[in-house]
């Protein structure tokens, strides 16, 4: 018999009679005494005989204090425990450092940094004893090909894809008045081309694999549907979504209870029944399948930019799509790369985990394959994972970027806490929700000036960092000028960490010997390997 059973005979063969017996009898006022072990002893009662969990059988009503401190041991250790620069997947730091950036509070770091610059893996840059500025007309990059005839010129930090559903109707609102305020895009994600997106920010409509706002009852592509609202004005970029960090290659299905009619209307999907995201497209299964429905979008949208989004698995794959490219001379207008660190949304932990390639080398071996195969100077690439800083920036457009996304660090100018309940429909913020009472707890008017605060700031660091490296123009960063401390305590440059590639150079007999396996494997046929 364990402490707290024998604790609970005692009370409940000793203490209650007596008690009872004095209240009764000697001083009325242990009534309430009594009531407070007669739920006692039926609580230890039920844990005793009846519960499912062996921590009530052998540790009656007292195990519920260790369930008790496990529910809130997150906000414990994040508030009490944790320090500034520990946690993940943001710390407090990165944190503060976005909630005062979109509030428009000082930014600086008085006495030094809490970090260990010589510790393996830290990144740095490298500055120049002749300092410049950014040109402006170098801030922002057309995006589109010879076949578009409707190009856009894009900020160099956007909102990554969030979908509506995902995130409340107040926060998609927000984020968008954002968008308009800064002049940046946002993302609408897979969920659909919602009313909550239509408040005059640029938007990159996501076309994914249930084809919500485009789809036929059976789940197939409409071409109708789709141009309807591509061709609105607004709609600047149509991104195909084949995989995302979070959970490539996985599906999802939202469960019939959270279809209500006003979801079902913006998905055109029905009320009251599943709706299954599946793992991958209908409309196509090839390499040239996907271009020639990139093509299909393109004029169906008026001849808008059309992309593509991947995180980056099987790499012959994605060599596969480049050489479909050079056999039908069919581009993209772009290519977003999302590193397996990324995501918004609920995943299984073993997709969240060990699935993916990380964003920069992605980022970089995207460019890498653009670059020896002739075709970079024809297809932007925006680079999206996990981007707080103005320095994450810069390491991304000095791998191979044109231009950066960034979705959770948006939720965090929104007033994010980082809770991580964003799958329980409980978020604190009224951001990740759907709950009505909680979303309309979170003010539009105010939070879209911290979106476009945060947007602005930020955008203006990695500016003023990139001058402070010796260049005048974003597009000239160089992996050189980025540097990793490796485990010897030697500073490695990112052009060593990850060798560049000569032009072309995948296209003759002589290709490097590292790309060899992978270029063999691929097909333009087909994303299984050519063997």
């Amino acid at each position: 018999m364990t402490f707290m059973q024998k604790v609970f005979w005692i009370i409940t063969l000793i203490v209650f009679p007596i008690s009872v017996y004095v209240s009764w009898v000697v001083w009325p006022p242990m009534h309430f005494f009594s009531i407070i072990l007669g739920i006692y002893i039926i609580t230890g009662a039920y844990d005793m005989w009846f519960s499912p969990h062996t921590l009530n059988r052998l540790y009656p009503v007292a195990a519920y204090m260790r369930y008790a401190l496990e529910f809130i041991r997150p906000e414990i250790h994040q508030y009490f425990v944790a320090d500034d620069t520990e946690e993940l997947p943001f710390s407090r730091e990165q944190r503060d450092l976005v909630y005062r950036r979109a509030q428009g509070l000082d930014d600086t770091q008085p006495f030094g940094t809490e970090h260990d610059i010589t510790a393996a893996g830290w990144l740095g840059a490298a500055h120049s004893i002749a300092p410049t500025e950014v040109r402006e007309e170098t801030m922002r990059i057309a995006i589109g090909g010879e076949e578009c005839t409707q190009p856009y010129t894009a900020a160099r930090l956007n909102c990554s894809a969030m979908s509506f559903g995902a995130l409340s109707a107040e926060a998609i609102m927000a984020i968008n008045k954002g968008a308009k305020r800064a002049n940046f895009y946002h993302n609408t994600g897979e969920g659909g081309y919602s009313p909550y997106h239509r408040q005059g920010g640029d938007i990159v409509w996501q076309i994914g694999t249930g084809y919500f706002g485009c789809r036929n009852a059976d789940g197939s592509f409409n071409a109708e549907a789709f141009g309807e609202s591509a061709c609105l004005e607004q709609v600047k970029m149509i991104e195909i979504k084949i995989s995302q960090g979070a959970k490539p290659s996985h599906g999802g299905v939202l469960p019939a209870a959270k279809v209500s009619e006003e979801i079902a209307r913006i998905r055109l999907v029905t009320v009251g029944e599943d709706v299954i995201s599946p793992p991958g497209h209908r409309e196509f299964s090839t390499p040239k399948g996907l271009l020639n429905f990139v093509v299909k979008l393109r004029n169906l949208s008026g001849g808008k930019p059309v992309g593509f989004k991947l995180c980056i698995g099987r790499k012959y794959e994605f060599l596969a799509i480049c050489k479909a490219m050079l056999e039908t001379g069919i581009t993209p207008d772009f290519i977003t790369v999302d590193g397996a660190e990324g995501g918004t949304g609920a995943a299984p932990v073993e997709y969240t985990n060990r699935l993916g390639v990380p964003c920069l080398e992605a980022t970089n071996f995207v460019h890498n394959c653009l670059v020896g195969t002739g075709l970079r100077d024809k297809i932007r690439i925006i680079s999206s994972g996990k981007t707080a800083t103005g320095f994450d920036i810069v390491t991304k457009l000095a791998i191979g970027a044109d231009l950066v996304n960034a979705a959770r660090t948006m939720m965090l100018s929104l007033g994010c806490i980082q809770s991580q309940s964003c799958n329980t429909n409980n978020c604190p913020t009224g951001i990740a929700t759907q709950d009505p009472i909680r979303g309309k707890a979170l003010d539009v008017e105010s939070r879209h000036l911290r979106v476009a605060g945060f947007q602005q700031r930020t955008l203006r660091a990695a500016f003023d960092m990139i001058g402070a490296m010796g260049l005048d123009d974003p597009g000239k960063l160089f992996a050189h000028l980025i540097w990793r401390r490796s485990a010897d305590g030697v500073n490695q440059h990112f052009d060593e960490v990850f060798p560049p590639v000569s032009e072309n150079c995948l296209l003759g007999d002589d290709r490097p010997k590292a790309w060899r396996t992978d270029w063999e494997l691929a097909s333009a046929e087909t994303f299984a390997p050519s063997i």
